[in-house]
């Protein structure tokens, strides 16, 4: 069951529009920032929002793609820091366990999505080491099973390029942001875990290729991701 979207103080909500747009203007500025398939997201009822991780500029590269409000996962470690811990509070950040969501941060992101609210995750649990995709972790399925939502893909491109984790410093770099059409609830439910698992992988390798495409400069047919279940 969906209930009413969160309602916030005005204050709040209009800090999160303007960080987002300032964020969209730097990140145009400096990283030649650019995003496509906004048509796919929902424009109404929550969704899992599930993307590649290539750095620590991957939930900004994800979040200024959307005209809707965001939801974050954020290590509860990072909580601790007097200013960064009251921004991502301030933000709705959902605090998890460095090992996973723990049983408070599943909780909680269930409850926003059945709030009609869309949530962040990177199903792969952690920032690539070498800019490709890791094997996405099973902790996703849980909560789109229970809660109903469809899961929408997205890749990410030129964040590892940025800012790689043994970098101390970012660099100036084209990024890319890729949205791909969702997986819908009623198609979930008809695949076994590993194909849930597989589907979704596909689809967000579908996004990653699209955006390193853009990335590179590449022109062709307008992007399509695929639509198809997982091989056999």
């Amino acid at each position: 069951m969906s209930g009413p979207p969160v309602s916030r103080p005005w204050h709040q909500r209009w800090f999160y529009v303007v960080a987002r747009c300032a964020c969209r203007v730097l990140a145009t500025l400096f990283f030649r920032y650019r995003a496509v398939g906004r048509e796919h997201i929902p424009t109404e009822g929550g969704a899992l929002v599930c993307s590649n991780h290539q750095s620590y500029f991957d939930p900004i590269a994800v979040g200024i793609a959307f005209r809707r409000r965001l939801n974050y996962l954020a290590r509860a470690s990072l909580f601790r820091s007097r200013f960064f811990g009251w921004l991502i509070r301030y933000l709705d950040a959902i605090p998890i366990e460095r090992d996973g969501m723990g049983l408070s941060g599943l909780k909680e992101t269930m409850r926003r999505l059945r709030r009609s609210e869309m949530v962040l995750i990177f199903p792969e649990g952690t920032r690539t080491a070498d800019g490709r995709m890791q094997p996405l972790k099973p902790g996703f399925l849980v909560v789109a099973h229970r809660c109903g939502v469809p899961l929408l893909p997205v890749g990410v491109d030129g964040a590892y390029q940025a800012w790689p984790r043994d970098a101390k410093w970012p660099r100036l770099t084209r990024v890319v942001t890729v949205i791909g059409p969702p997986i819908a609830p009623e198609e979930l439910q008809t695949l076994s875990d590993e194909e849930a698992i597989e589907l979704l992988s596909q689809r967000i390798g579908a996004c990653l290729e699209e955006a390193q495409r853009l990335r590179g400069g590449a022109r062709g047919r307008a992007f399509k991701p695929p639509r198809d279940g997982p091989t056999a």
